[in-house]
């Protein structure tokens, strides 16, 4: 499976991120944070118990009741809620890169998927919720956004065109009847 990020992860970071624009100490409602960025609401209650446990959220029943952040935006990095929703950053075939030995030829694989890891590591350790909500990415990040390529998806490979680029046949124009 490629690298991908989870409907529950990218629904979770939204979220937040709803939570991290409301009024200082407010509490927000499960529906309206569901309505504000289209995330199914049962879903929703299911990501906020384990954005709660994981103490990204605090949570309030009753009718003053609501969600807010566990803690201030700025002390709330990506990697924390890819890791509360998801489990570790990067596993392959569900191990840890660095528990890993190839032989022969394939032995420096373990090199690249340590690489993998600390490249989302790179970012997602070092980019907070208050930088995202305000716009303000890391370096890192706009470094990335900055390349053209980063905005182009290259799978599937394009296909070529079965015909060449050949020039246009010069036809004649058939003699049409005057009216």
């Amino acid at each position: 499976m490629p690298v991908q990020i989870s409907a529950k992860t990218d629904y979770a970071l939204r979220a937040l991120c709803v939570l991290a624009t409301a009024p200082e100490g407010a509490a927000v409602k499960a529906v309206d944070i569901a309505a504000a960025q289209e995330i199914p609401q049962a879903f929703l209650e299911t990501i906020l118990v384990d954005l709660r446990r994981a103490g990204l959220v605090h949570s309030r029943r009753g009718p003053g009741g609501g969600h807010r952040l566990g803690k201030p935006s700025f002390a709330i990095v990506l990697a924390d809620v890819v890791r509360a929703m998801d489990g570790p950053l990067a596993l392959v075939h569900g191990h840890r890169p660095e528990s890993l030995a190839y032989a022969g030829s394939a032995r420096h694989l373990q090199d690249v998927w340590v690489a993998v890891r600390a490249g989302l590591r790179a970012v997602l350790e070092n980019t907070t919720l208050e930088q995202v909500v305000q716009g303000r990415l890391p370096e890192q990040v706009t470094a990335f956004c900055d390349s053209t390529r980063s905005w182009t998806s290259v799978w599937p490979p394009p296909v070529p065109d079965p015909t060449p680029d050949l020039p246009a046949p010069d036809l004649p124009t058939p003699d049409l009847p005057t009216p």
